[in-house]
């Protein structure tokens, strides 16, 4: 009786360590969208618009386009079309963790670095 339990308990815990949350990553493949980070202490907020093959960003009333290359559903490469120095010539990798119906959680980080953070976009229209 005594090992019948463990069992089950195992069972139960073998069973959701591997439940993955629900991913509608092609709901927000297109679309405006807004994040809000801390940027230097300082929150800020970017809106974007994401259609086709690129990516329009709005911050502190300056606009940036990047090249938009989608991977699979869930991942994707943003790569500024006229970068300004070094640092934007990079390509960043962004995936899709999880979604909601207004919204979606991603890790993004530079290509090929182990260093990402974690974000929340939410979907305006």
């Amino acid at each position: 009786m005594l090992n019948t339990r463990y069992l089950l308990l195992l069972l139960l815990i073998m069973g959701t360590s591997c439940y993955n949350p629900p991913r509608d990553c092609k709901a927000f493949k297109e679309g405006t969208f807004r994040f809000t980070a801390i940027i230097d202490g300082k929150e800020q907020t970017t809106t974007f618009e994401r259609y086709n093959n690129q990516e329009i960003d709005y911050f502190e009333g300056k606009a940036d386009t990047s090249s938009v290359r989608w991977i699979n559903d869930c991942e994707y490469i943003v790569k500024k079309l006229r970068p300004r120095d070094a640092a934007e010539e990079k390509s960043i990798h962004m995936k899709i963790l999880t979604t909601t119906d207004s919204s979606y959680t991603f890790e993004y980080g530079l290509v090929g670095s182990s260093n990402k953070s974690k974000g929340t976009a939410i979907k305006v229209n």
